[in-house]
């Protein structure tokens, strides 16, 4: 998750177990903009067996339909499932089993990703291979509910949302930059996927172009800071927003807080 970094120093951050793992969340954000109710990336799902989830020690009892239900929702009433990226942490519980097949999990909703992106995850290379599954990804296709981004940097997904495109962790992945009340709320995905990854070089071994991630982490790290930006952050497993600020050392982490708090 920290790529070269050494874990004698990400560990101070992100404290590893005797089995080497960290703890990580899977956040998704809910979005009501005028009639659509619109959810952000989907998690890991449920359908896949326990030889695919041993590996990653899922627990807590957290579920898509249990916080749905607390605000008030239920998983048909999501109008638009947007993924930001199709590696199966993002887009497992898009969908679902029913009996034999393999359904859509929110039947109501039309789902979004890009043509660059899509056309990446179908033909992977080697190092995304494993993490690109076909029952993840060709079921939405199928059902007819899948629509397609314009690949164009900033380009208006509702009144309120635009979209900002990046390139170092996959192909054209998406994050969602919403405007509320004025201010700025940048859904990060995996461009910052904890505070413990605020300083630049601590870059996934993941991404497919680190130096490529790098740079576009510099240029929006810079951005954040000048348009005073809230992040929200997918992966970390205790923080769930962030403000960013100058230091000696370059920019560094300012503050966290719940999303609650900031609306």
């Amino acid at each position: 998750m920290f790529g070269v970094v050494p874990k004698s120093i990400w560990q101070r951050t992100n404290p590893a177990d005797e089995q080497n793992l960290c703890t990580w969340g899977a956040r998704l954000l809910l979005i009501k903009d005028g009639q659509r109710l619109i959810l952000i990336d989907t998690g890991l799902g449920d359908k896949q067996g326990e030889n695919f989830f041993r590996h990653y020690y899922r627990h807590g009892d957290d579920t898509l339909d249990k916080s749905l239900a607390q605000q008030g929702f239920h998983r048909d009433d999501i109008t638009d499932v947007f993924l930001t990226h199709l590696h199966f942490d993002h887009v497992g519980g898009a969908i679902v089993r029913a009996g034999e097949e393999l359904v859509p999990a929110f039947k109501n909703a039309t789902y979004w990703s890009n043509r660059a992106h899509w056309d990446w995850a179908l033909n992977p290379n080697d190092r995304e291979k494993a993490s690109f599954l076909k029952e993840n990804i060709l079921p939405i296709q199928e059902s007819g509910q899948l629509e397609f981004i314009d690949s164009i940097d900033g380009i208006a997904f509702t009144e309120n949302i635009r979209i900002r495109f990046v390139h170092g962790h996959t192909e054209a992945m998406m994050l969602p930059e919403i405007n509320y009340k004025g201010k700025t709320l940048l859904y990060m995905a995996d461009l910052l996927p904890s505070v413990g990854h605020i300083p630049l070089p601590y870059v996934m071994s993941y991404d497919v172009r680190p130096l490529t991630t790098m740079d576009e982490r510099k240029r929006y790290w810079q951005e954040a800071l000048d348009g005073e930006y809230v992040l929200f952050l997918e992966h970390d497993p205790v923080h769930e927003c962030c403000t960013l600020q100058m230091t000696e050392k370059g920019i560094r982490l300012r503050e966290t807080f719940a999303l609650a708090d900031w609306l």
